[in-house]
């Protein structure tokens, strides 16, 4: 029978063979060890493993295996779907693993399991360099970029996956690996687009890119100019060159009512690219122009106010091959909904670099342009089941009513734990590979981040 508590034997077993802390439940510590950015999360693992090194890891692993526990990893924390904790199993948590080096001569950056785009931005900077990374802050670097990516230089350098050179894994008897384009080349190109189902990934290994100076910056306009911005806008990205990316989207402006932002970033000639963004400018009548050079790294901060710990987060996506007239509506309308200030909507710009990797490269399998609609129903809970209901409603009805416009399957590291067939779809006809490397690599179905991956129901 599965064991449901660690207070007992498994418990001792893991304090006694752990270098780093071991949070059990009535421990003082374990209700904020159990915290996640998404507050609606509230799941109660057995023993949450605050991991030292890498031999931790592969303990904790093990002694979960040993004892038929739920196992889950936890790196930056911040997956709203809570993927990171498991009720009654044991949490392997890389916050501790946290070492950067970057070597800009060489162009590459090593980091471990627990590092946040913040960090490693950071890092890269003080070398001249920048990485690929999503568009906060505060996102695991390796959730990120084993699920696939998307960011701000995508037109220019791809997804953040499509710069991962190399990986060490810890596998689910608790084996290490190196997994790169000489060793383990499938499990290699499993991880870059394929999720974290294989292993705990423990260290990663990135191509950076020289360069710290983009030009960038935030563009608001009134909502009753969206629906005229956006049909303009699409025209732009129609011919967007490699080195403009444009993020859009709606959240609530100073004055409390929705806004349309634009955020193009730019990471060609600074010259140039004052030029190509302020086009973007003369759209409409903006309320807010912050476009100018700027480092790379603030960028990546323009949305950190947005970013608490601790609200009840929905979210929802759609993949749209581009805007029409019908989704503009849809999205504008949406926006004029929303029922929390703190919701928003955010659509990523795929082209460029990212659209000419081969579609078998990677398992990440959408390599046309397109734009995937984020949907974040965001709040502060207030103990009002019925408004709880109506901010969750209001992201699933947005992604239903796109639904008939989108193109099948969806991004993995953004799906519900209830979309495991859009996952699957996801893939496209990378599946069948991605579902024979795990089966080779975890056949018991150990490692669960996207739920699609799930050999025994996929034989």
């Amino acid at each position: 029978m599965r064991s449901t508590s660690l207070s007992t034997a498994p418990g001792r077993e893991l304090r006694t063979v752990i270098r780093g802390a071991v949070h059990l439940p009535g421990d003082a510590a374990y209700d904020g060890a159990r915290r996640i950015w998404n507050g609606a999360v509230d799941r109660r693992p057995a023993a949450l493993v605050r991991c030292a090194d890498e031999r931790d890891v592969a303990t904790a692993v093990r002694v979960a295996r040993a004892h038929g526990l739920p196992l889950s990893v936890r790196g930056g924390g911040h997956d709203w779907a809570g993927r990171a904790l498991c009720d009654g199993g044991v949490v392997v948590d890389l916050r501790a693993l946290d070492a950067i080096t970057v070597d800009a001569a060489a162009g590459t950056a090593e980091v471990q399991g627990g590092v946040r785009a913040g960090g490693l931005v950071t890092a890269a900077h003080r070398h001249g360099a920048r990485a690929v990374l999503g568009t906060v802050k505060a996102v695991g670097v390796a959730g990120l970029t084993l699920g696939g990516g998307y960011g701000l230089l995508t037109g220019s350098h791809g997804l953040a996956a499509d710069n991962l050179l190399g990986a060490h894994v810890v596998l689910a008897d608790g084996t290490e690996v190196t997994a790169d384009a000489e060793e383990h080349p499938d499990l290699y190109w499993a991880l870059r687009g394929g999720g974290g189902n294989f292993g705990v990934t423990t260290r990663l290994r990135l191509r950076v890119h020289p360069g710290t100076t983009v030009v960038s910056g935030l563009l608001l306009f009134p909502l009753d100019q969206a629906a005229s911005v956006l049909r303009a806008h699409r025209e732009v990205l129609a011919g967007a060159p490699d080195g403009l990316t444009v993020m859009a989207g709606f959240f609530t402006g100073p004055d409390g009512s929705p806004v349309l932002f634009l955020l193009p970033l730019w990471s060609g000639d600074p010259a140039r690219g004052e030029e190509v963004t302020g086009a973007l400018a003369r759209l409409g009548t903006p309320v807010f122009n912050g476009l100018a050079p700027m480092a790379y790294q603030d960028v990546l901060g323009l949305f950190d106010d947005t970013i608490v710990d601790g609200r009840h987060n929905e979210m929802r996506t759609r993949w749209l091959p581009g805007l029409t007239d019908t989704t503009t509506d849809l999205l504008v309308s949406a926006a004029a909904r929303m029922t929390s200030p703190y919701s928003g909507i955010f659509l990523h710009h795929f082209h460029g670099a990212a659209a000419r990797v081969p579609a078998d490269a990677t398992p990440f399998a959408l390599r046309r342009d397109h734009l995937l609609v984020e949907i974040a129903g965001s709040w502060v809970p207030e103990g009002d089941t019925a408004a709880d209901v109506a901010h969750r409603e209001w992201a699933r009805g947005v992604s239903a009513e796109l639904a008939g416009h989108a193109l099948p399957g969806g991004y993995p590291n953004l799906l519900g734990a209830d979309e495991r067939d859009r996952a699957l779809l996801g893939f496209g006809p990378n599946a069948a590979r991605l579902l024979d490397v795990k089966r080779r690599y975890d056949p018991d179905g150990v490692f669960s981040a996207v739920p699609a991956l799930a050999p025994a129901r996929h034989p």
